[in-house]
């Protein structure tokens, strides 16, 4: 804008509306970037045998042949679900997962892992490589699920009606949902934020039975 312009008042208020514009169209483009967790109760439906729909499935152990009923096996607990990878940026946060499982499962928690490829092919790995690489690199003992499809596009049950509660589906790896002891959905967070975060952390202590 030349000396003219500015001296200019019907151009000088052009240029701030258009500058102010251009600043409230970049902060909305932001938007998505920061919107990465989601903390407030969706109530799960319960099916006719009791279960909430968020635990009614029966999953194969990961590189085992024997399956476990999720209602069965851990309602009346804090469930933490996620989709990891063996090869992702983010795979570090098994570190958190496990601390996270090791100082609250006698208190009630329960984290559940179900490995995942369908991000960028970040585990491609077969299932005994990955629950070998689980446990020798980062000494997982929190339960390990067969390896599923999370992503929206093509995911499996528990992922779909987790998803679909939620509103949002994972968009990477190592996205985590929080269900209470009745398997209500209470959180839902990108994989930016980290197991150790202070929004799970207080999430989690507030829901233990």
């Amino acid at each position: 804008m030349n000396e003219q312009s500015i001296n200019n008042p019907a151009v000088s208020q052009l240029f701030k509306v258009s500058t102010l514009l251009a600043l409230l169209l970049g902060f909305s483009l932001l938007i998505p970037f920061f919107s990465i967790a989601t903390a407030k109760t969706i109530s799960a439906p319960v099916n006719s045998n009791g279960c909430p729909a968020t635990l009614d499935f029966d999953l194969r152990k990961l590189a085992k042949s024997d399956k476990v009923n999720l209602c069965e096996e851990y309602k009346g607990k804090v469930v933490l679900i996620v989709n990891t990878a063996s090869k992702c940026g983010f795979t570090g946060q098994f570190d958190g997962l496990e601390a996270l499982y090791q100082k609250y499962q006698d208190k009630g928690l329960v984290v559940l892992g179900f490995p995942s490829n369908d991000f960028a092919n970040q585990d491609p790995e077969n299932e005994k490589n990955i629950a070998k690489f689980c446990r020798l690199t980062y000494g997982v003992k929190f339960p390990m699920f067969q390896k599923t499809h999370a992503a929206e596009s093509n995911a499996s049950p528990i992922y779909k009606t987790l998803g679909k509660m939620a509103g949002e589906f994972p968009q990477w790896n190592f996205h985590k949902y929080v269900l209470d002891t009745n398997g209500n959905l209470i959180g839902s967070f990108k994989s930016q934020v980290t197991p150790e975060s202070k929004e799970i952390v207080s999430l989690i202590e507030k829901h233990l039975p």
